[in-house]
C-alpha cells in the first residue's frame, strides 16, 4: 500500500475522495495505485466500511 494512509480512516477518506473525484470504479482506483483489491477490502471493512458498487464509495 505504497503512497497511500496506513491508518484505515484516512485511507477511507483518501479512497473516497480518489473515487469521487478521479475513478469510476474501484478496480481502476487499485491499479492505479498498485494495491489489490482484496487487502482494500479488509482494512476498510475492519471499520466496518463496505464498497457500494452504486454509488462508488464505501459505506
Amino acid at each position: 500500500m505504497q503512497n497511500l494512509p496506513n491508518d484505515p480512516v484516512m485511507l477511507l477518506s483518501f479512497t473516497n475522495t480518489q473515487l469521487r473525484d478521479n475513478f469510476s470504479d474501484i478496480d481502476k482506483f487499485c491499479k492505479a495505485y498498485s494495491i489489490e483489491k482484496s487487502l482494500l477490502l479488509d482494512k476498510l471493512g475492519a471499520i466496518d466500511y463496505r464498497y457500494n458498487r452504486e454509488l462508488n464509495k464505501f459505506i
